[in-house]
Order: structure tokens, then sequence, then C-alpha cells
């Protein structure tokens, strides 16, 4: 709780620096009508002894991670970080997330803008990444924006999954509300959770420009992305991947396997703290042959006039280094703060920890979600198969989740505010920090 106060002497020396004798003649312009309802009524300062205390007080009102179990997704996802990922950044040289503007001059941080970018490509199979957007919202609308930037102007007709999460959902629709060439249109889900691609195969037609669908999708569903490559190259349409849960690469058949056209997400979950929903960041992953139409900015490696190693931005087509006419995005900032905890955080556990850290996510949900069938009182709401999260349908949720709030227990989160299709259904999340006892307490405060 630093501060820089100013003595009596200070005032007096600075206002008679602008030939004035006190601070309400900077004021006087302004009506006395208007400056006496301007006072705020604020009590006497008090010690910082007094002020860290009641700050505490305010604290110890929210649902600490440390101190409930906590069993929620959908976007945001409790893991373990190492402390090694907050040593490094916290160090001075990665504590702004804004880029040089001349960053030949920082190798430093172009460096790590291009480690993480190799390893991006390497999580997600793809040949490109550029080095980070906001977070995964954006990124998924950005993603439509580039399928415009690439696909004729016959194409103009989007296609989302409505297993998509609804927040980027919503965000896309936000970013297309006044591009009146663009069209969307949703594509519903099956009962067993996935993209209904016999409705997908019906909706696209010679104007769609691209699809884009969850990978897991919202409900933690693994969808099949084989007969959607498939479709979608029969229709001319690019195919996008949006994905909150990057971890499951480490499991799952990356997007770059199936041929996607453009991944990208939210990177919260590798290094990333909650942090009550933020900051996180977006990665965004192509094709080569897209790579001038990435948005934001791209690190690339070469070599000095002495034939030593560096690095430059070899792509920054964004407002601040090109015409408005030309620039691919507006994105001002990336979220590098962000993005070197993820680049140390995978650079950590490698391939092999993230392979092990996946497969101890899947065994311990589906654990929790064959133990919740067959002790409490929920159903099965998708059969398909799921990675870290899934959904039970339970009778009078609200009541479910007064019992395990009494409990310390957030069981996960309410479907029905965003799929009213889907009353008293709950998305659960299980990760390397929901131990078994955790679970058992899970299974009791749900049965009742």
């Amino acid at each position: 709780m630093s501060y820089t106060p100013h003595t009596a002497a200070d005032q007096e020396q600075m206002l008679g620096a602008i030939g004035i004798r006190s601070v309400d003649d900077l004021l006087r312009h302004i009506p006395q009508s208007l400056r006496s309802r301007a006072k705020i009524n604020l009590p006497d300062g008090v010690s910082e002894l007094t002020v860290r205390r009641a700050l505490a007080a305010l604290a110890a009102k929210n649902a600490a991670a440390n101190d409930w179990d906590l069993f929620l997704g959908g976007g945001i996802y409790h893991h373990f970080i190492p402390s090694a990922v907050d040593a490094i950044t916290s160090r001075a040289e990665f504590s702004t997330s804004y880029t040089p503007y001349q960053p030949e001059v920082s190798q430093g941080t172009l460096q790590v803008l291009f480690e993480y970018q190799t390893l991006v490509c390497q999580l997600t199979g793809m040949e490109v990444s550029n080095a980070g957007v906001y977070d995964g919202a954006s990124a998924a609308a950005e993603a439509v924006l580039m399928a415009r930037r690439i696909q004729p102007s016959t194409r103009r007709h989007v296609l989302v999954s409505r297993a998509l999460h609804p927040q980027y959902r919503a965000v896309v629709a936000t970013y297309l509300r006044n591009l009146t060439d663009l069209s969307l249109e949703e594509i519903p889900f099956d009962a067993s959770g996935v993209t209904d691609v016999d409705q997908l195969s019906r909706q696209l037609n010679d104007h769609t420009m691209c699809v884009l669908v969850g990978y897991p999708n919202f409900f933690g569903v693994i969808e099949n992305l084989a007969p959607m490559r498939e479709l979608c190259d029969r229709a001319g349409a690019q195919l996008i991947t949006s994905t909150t849960e990057p971890l499951a690469f480490g499991l799952l058949k990356p997007p770059g396997a199936f041929g996607i056209d453009i991944a990208v997400g939210e990177g919260q979950s590798l290094g990333v703290p909650m942090a009550l929903g933020g900051p996180g960041f977006g990665f965004f992953a192509t094709q080569r042959k897209f790579m001038r139409n990435l948005p934001g900015r791209l690190v690339g490696e070469t070599v000095d006039s002495e034939g030593n190693r560096g690095y430059v931005l070899t792509l920054a087509t964004r407002e601040q280094h090109i015409r408005r006419e030309r620039a691919t995005s507006n994105i001002c900032t990336s979220q590098t703060l962000c993005t070197t905890a993820a680049t140390v955080y995978m650079a950590l556990l490698g391939k092999t920890g993230l392979r092990r850290l996946a497969e101890i996510n899947v065994e311990r949900a589906h654990e929790a979600h064959d133990r919740l069938l067959a002790g409490a009182q929920v159903e099965p709401c998708f059969a398909a198969p799921f990675f870290n999260e899934f959904v039970v349908r339970g009778k009078q949720l609200d009541d479910l989740m007064r019992r395990c709030s009494e409990r310390k227990i957030i069981p996960g989160i309410g479907l029905a505010r965003w799929y009213p299709e889907l009353p008293d259904s709950l998305l659960v999340c299980v990760t390397e920090m929901n131990d078994r006892e955790g679970i058992d307490r899970l299974v009791s405060a749900v049965s009742g």
C-alpha cells in the first residue's frame, strides 16, 4: 500500500509555481452549486493495519478455491500451476503485456513469443500460430472475420454450432452484427450432445463461408471432426474449431490432424490462474497458406548481420503498423504476460507431462461421473464421450445447489439460462485439483 504524500510545504511550492493561493482557486471556475454537490462524505482515514483487516474480512466472504470444493468449468479451469511459472512471469522484463514499438530491441520478449507460437503449433497440430489475442471468445470471432478475408464474396453465410460456448456465440454475433454482407445461423446439437452432422449437411450450401464448432464443445463432449471436415470440403466451406480446454489436446487428436483451417481457443488452463474469470488469452493457429490473413502479430526467427540468431516481427498487420484499410484486425495489445505463463507451463510439463495430466483429468472426471450416477439422484444427459466435463440432469437443481453451498461445494454450472431445453441440467468439471475425498463430498452432497 505505497503512496507519495504531499506536505504543506510541497503544496505551497506547487501552488506558487502556477500562481494561485489555494487548491480551491483551481476549481473556482466551476459554479458553486456544482461544487457543493460534488463533495464526497468520506470518513476520516484509518491506519494501514485497519485497512488490511477490513479488506481481509471482505475477501473471506468469497468462495476461494483453497477452501471450497470447486467443480466449475465452462471456459475457466482449476489446474495446478507450478511455482516456476509465477517466478518467471514475475520478472520485471515480462511485467507489461504491451508490444514494444521497436520490437527488435526487445529480443527476450520476441523470443518468448516465438517459443509460445512453436508450442501452440505443437499442441494444436497446426502449421502457424500468432502471438495471441485477447481471449477465446474474441479469438472465435476473429477466426470468422479471417474466413471472410479468405473466402470469395459469394460466400457470406456463417454456421455456428449451438454446442459452442454460449458466450463465444454471443461475441461472434456481436462482431458480425453490423456486417450486413454476413448472415449467421446455428446448427443444433443432437441427443448425444454433439453437433448434429445430418442437420449440418442440410444447412451447408454454396454460400456457406465457414462452420464454427467446439472441440471439445461446451458440454465437455468430444466432437467427431472427420465427417464435418468432409462435408465442409464438399461445400467449399472452411472449418474452424474453438477450444476452451486446450489441455484436452494432450490426449485427443489435435485439430491439425483433421485438416482444420483455423484452430482457436482460450489458453487460461495452461498455467494462468482462474482469477475470478480473467484475464486469460486467446490462442490462434492456422494453415501456412492462410498466414497473411492472421490477425494480431507473428514473430519469426532470422539471423543478424553477423550470423547470430535473432527474432523479428514477421507479420504485424494491425492498425499501428499498416494502413487502416489493410489491417487484419484492430487488436492493439496481446495478452503477452498470460502467453508467457503458458509458454513456461507447457515447457515445464512437456509432451509427456501434458499427456499424463490429461489422462488424470479424464480418469477423475469419469470416476466422478460414474459415482454420481450410481449414488446420487441424477441421470446422464448425453451419451457421447467427454474429456473432463460432463452434464448430468437432476430434479430441483436449486435445492441441490443450496445443499452443496452449505458444505462449501460448488458442484458445477446450471445450463438452463443458456439452454432452456436443458432444465435442471448441471455442467460438472473435474480436474487434477479434485481429489477422491472431494469427489466423495460431492457425491454425498448431491445425493442429499
